[in-house]
């Protein structure tokens, strides 16, 4: 870092690389806090698997739809209130404390489910869990990004991002190796336990932060962890540049009131930075993400694959194009830049949601039609179907929405040639398959479903890159070393609310509207969200964290998001006339 500050470019990605051997402390530290991300990533890709198995033990989970929605959502309410208070702990005991404390809460939560005897106390052991993955979710980047070296903090807090996909995909593998095992949903849900306590040990072995140690006034011990981290030439600069931060907001600190909502607002940097933070964990929910994952099975049906086996494996893939793109994101951060990316990303996703809106209303406007022929050869016809006056006018669609009750099978010469609306039940489907016809409950047969299956790639390798990794990039490096774990704590958990609000509206807006104009909504609030990154999110690349703040506090809008900000371009400028 001699002669200035220098510009991210490729160089940072191969850098991160040589840490494996010219400096394997930082990426310990990266991988270690990392495994938070994991945790995050295989609680929230493991459920839709188990719950399958959840249903088979507990009768009442079958029954009563609220208890499965509340097995599911209970984590992300727990999520929410440990993301709340994990800002306060973060400032108070520290980031290490922190991520001990959350590891602790998801190991508790899953020995809670994986010995549950019945619903109720498999709920509370998913309230544990939640809690943890709350936590763990604005920890672990946070103490990944105040450890490492300013060239390639992009880099490796993407590594979290990477963990966190990897934790998905792991978790779809383990659904599979699970299925004919007894006690499989236990399992599924108990062998999270192990990287938890993977975790606690080696955190136990790694230092605090370096920067929360400064603020406490713990400079050796913050300055000794500075020296591993940085190379020689470059640690006094680090040190020197730590020391003048923390001093400032110290004597800001002592000359004001304690932290409130309303002293952060009133704060220009870092009412600027919650506008960043905030607005990208929101967005990276309301584009669709969760629905997109979750109405998967969904487009695999309408590919014509009515199998749940073969949809687990497409799942499978799916999570892996996802764990793909934060690799792609590892690289291209602190090459393109966290601005470039986010659009870039988010323009793709536009594309992709728009081939899923024209399959989606292709599929409802020409699904097969419904055969009285083909309905009768089974005499299991739907009662809706029986008693309809327009019997002729019926096709998949129809039948599959008059009630929840009705099932189609295929024709068995060409699944687009006219089926039956049948009875859906266990029965039903294993006469409809033992005839070799495929049977469907969700979607309908369509010529157009290998769009579909492209469309939802397109999404996740667009999403996974830029919107999938970069806000908690951004979140860890945007505000005041004061107000960081308060801050990234709000941010955190307005990503949670967001994440169940759309979890629990998106079926019912479905029904209400259809999947197609739902998927439209998504492409207008995803429009929104290319507005918001070029008003509102400033470029970090190449800042060290100290000098972020200056540049929060002089930035103006910038419209040409292609180049660095006069802003930006100006910290970097005094910082380099200072050396």
């Amino acid at each position: 870092m001699e002669g200035g500050v220098p510009e991210a470019d490729v160089s940072a990605f191969r850098e991160c690389l040589s840490l494996s051997w010219k400096n394997p402390y930082v990426l310990r530290l990266a991988f270690s806090a990392g495994i938070g991300g994991f945790l995050f990533g295989y609680d929230t890709g493991v459920i839709s698997g188990a719950l399958l198995y959840i249903r088979d033990d507990f009768k009442a989970v079958d029954r009563y739809t609220w208890l499965q929605e509340a097995i599911v959502s209970m984590a992300l309410a727990g999520a929410i209130i440990g993301a709340s208070v994990g800002g306060w702990i973060n400032d108070r005991f520290g980031r290490k404390k922190a991520i001990l404390l959350a590891d602790t809460l998801f190991f508790i939560g899953s020995v809670v489910m994986a010995a549950a005897t019945n619903p109720t106390i498999l709920i509370v052991g998913r309230v544990f869990v939640g809690l943890g993955v709350g936590m763990a979710s604005m920890a672990s980047p946070l103490y990944i990004s105040e450890a490492s070296p300013t060239r390639v903090r992009g880099a490796l807090v993407s590594l979290n991002g990477f963990l966190i996909t990897g934790g998905q995909f792991l978790s779809y593998l383990i659904n599979l190796a699970f299925t004919n095992a007894p006690g499989t949903w236990r399992w599924m849900l108990g062998v999270a336990a192990v990287p938890a306590l993977t975790q606690i040990l080696l955190m136990l072995m790694l230092p605090e932060s370096p920067r929360w140690l400064f603020r406490k006034g713990k400079e050796e011990e913050a300055k000794e962890i500075l020296r591993k981290i940085y190379p020689p030439q470059d640690v006094e600069e680090e040190i020197n540049a730590l020391k003048e931060s923390v001093e400032m907001e110290m004597k800001e600190a002592s000359d004001s009131d304690k932290v409130s909502i309303v002293k952060l607002l009133k704060t220009k940097t870092v009412r600027r930075g919650l506008y960043a933070g905030m607005g990208l964990q929101i967005f990276q929910q309301f584009v669709g993400i969760n629905t997109v994952m979750y109405y998967s099975p969904t487009i695999v049906q309408l590919a014509g694959f009515a199998s749940n086996r073969v949809a687990l494996l497409l799942s499978l893939v799916t999570a892996g194009l996802n764990a793909f793109g934060s690799i792609l994101s590892i690289y291209f951060i602190d090459k393109t830049g966290r601005k470039k990316l986010l659009l870039f990303s988010l323009s793709g996703v536009v594309v992709s949601l728009v081939v899923l809106t024209v399959v989606f209303h292709e599929t409802t406007t020409h699904s097969p039609m419904v055969s009285t022929i083909e309905t009768s050869h089974f005499n299991k016809t739907c009662p809706d179907f029986r008693t309809a006056l327009n019997p002729g006018e019926w096709d998949c669609m129809k039948c599959l929405k008059a009630s929840p009750s009705c099932g189609f099978c295929a024709s068995a010469a060409n699944k687009l040639l006219p089926g039956a609306c049948l009875i859906s039940n266990d029965t039903t489907e294993d006469q409809c398959q033992k005839e070799h016809r495929l049977w469907y409950t969700r979607g309908c047969p369509s010529q157009y479903g290998w769009l579909a299956l492209i469309g939802l790639a397109l999404y996740i390798i667009f999403f996974s890159p830029g919107m999938g990794t970069v806000p908690w990039v951004v979140n860890s490096e945007i505000y005041p070393l004061r107000y960081r774990g308060i801050c990234g704590g709000m941010a955190s958990t307005s990503n949670w609310v967001s994440n169940l609000i759309v979890a629990q509206s998106f079926l019912s807006l479905t029904d209400a509207i259809g999947t197609s104009s739902t998927f439209m909504i998504f492409i207008f609030i995803t429009i929104a969200a290319i507005i918001f990154v070029i008003i509102f999110v400033p470029e970090t690349k190449g800042l060290p964290i100290e000098e972020v703040e200056n540049m929060l506090e002089r930035r103006s809008l910038n419209f040409k998001f292609w180049q660095r900000s006069s802003d930006s371009g100006q910290v970097l400028t005094q910082k380099t006339l200072s050396l």
